[in-house]
């Protein structure tokens, strides 16, 4: 038979005091509600002595409040996300709250899987990169009052609250660095899809093709979860068909399958073409040649995500108006465009 787990009124009855008093003390406010130091020793002795652990499932339902954050992202293994994940699990920590990670990867059925068993849980919060056909989802939410920020990507046709980079102006500084250093045949290897951001990272490329009055080389690979031998071998084709002296990559798991479906196809490709990547990684740095990159401010994303989200759960009673930031990125010129 499964051990009942201690209770309040087991400290309470245990201590000979009341339910009130067990409960002040045990959440820090022994002083405020004057409750002798004698006593509150005894309550934290004999809570300690047999492991008492709050139920939180029952403290939310009390208060309303979980004091928990959920941060839905594609894929909390890739190393942009795992980094914003950890300054956010920093951040959250000093406000006193806790934060659970979650991969939706992409799928609308699993997101609203995932939304459905929090939802239960009482959380205080989401932080979500949203998957393509989530939007109601999200909106339900919005109307139930339950802070929801969006981050990465946002639906156009609803009022959020988000923080995104300039895609656009990103990609296209990207591509107008790679035709400077005098590269013209730049091919434009992305996710096919109908999300904002990798529309904009196009709009981005295409508009410095134009003014420059180039060929758009494009190459739109769909999306699919066992992304790496997939995208390699996709990549391999249209390099092998395609004439190009440049790739710009719009994802960095992009670009690390096709930099693996280069080397192990077109050695000499890796000096020969120009390359570029949206979204910069540790091992770009050290590769040879080191690969040049777009570079999203992790910290900037962090903080703001979590401002905004802090403030809609601490005044959750005050109308606010919705915070839709853009941040701006940095481009690291390396080894890999120059001519």
């Amino acid at each position: 038979m499964k051990k009942k787990r201690p209770s309040i009124k087991d400290i309470a009855a245990e201590l000979k005091t009341s339910v009130t008093t067990v409960s002040f003390v045990l959440n820090g406010k022994a002083k405020e509600m004057k409750i002798s130091e004698e006593m509150t020793q005894k309550v934290l002795d004999y809570a300690n002595k047999i492991n008492y652990q709050p139920n939180q499932l029952a403290q939310g339902l009390r208060t309303g409040r979980s004091n928990i954050i959920v941060f839905m992202v594609e894929d909390i293994s890739n190393y942009f996300f795992a980094r914003i994940a950890r300054i956010i699990e920093d951040i959250a920590y000093k406000k006193g709250y806790k934060v659970i990670f979650c991969s939706n990867e992409n799928n609308d059925e699993r997101s609203r899987d995932l939304l459905r068993l929090f939802k239960e849980r009482q959380i205080d919060g989401y932080i979500i990169i949203p998957s393509p056909g989530i939007e109601k989802d999200i909106q339900n939410l919005m109307k139930e009052k339950i802070p929801v920020v969006l981050f990465d990507r946002y639906f156009p046709g609803l009022e959020s609250h988000y923080v995104v980079i300039d895609n656009k102006d990103a990609a296209y500084n990207a591509t107008l660095h790679l035709i400077k250093n005098k590269f013209k045949n730049i091919a434009f290897i992305t996710i096919d899809t109908g999300q904002n951001q990798m529309l904009e990272r196009l709009e981005g490329y295409k508009k410095a093709i134009h003014q420059y009055d180039l060929t758009e080389n494009i190459l739109a690979i769909p999306y699919r979860p066992d992304t790496v031998s997939y995208v390699k071998a996709i990549i391999r084709d249209y390099i092998m068909h395609h004439d190009m002296d440049a790739i710009f990559f719009a994802t960095n798991y992009l670009t690390q399958s096709g930099l693996e479906a280069i080397k192990e196809n077109f050695p000499h490709f890796l000096t020969e073409l120009g390359l570029i990547t949206f979204d910069d990684h540790e091992i770009f740095k050290i590769y040879s040649p080191s690969i040049s990159a777009i570079s999203q401010p992790r910290f900037e994303i962090a903080e703001n995500l979590m401002r905004i989200m802090i403030s809609l759960i601490e005044n959750s009673n005050t109308p606010q108006n919705f915070n839709k930031v853009i941040l701006k990125s940095t481009l690291f010129s390396r080894e890999s465009t120059k001519f």
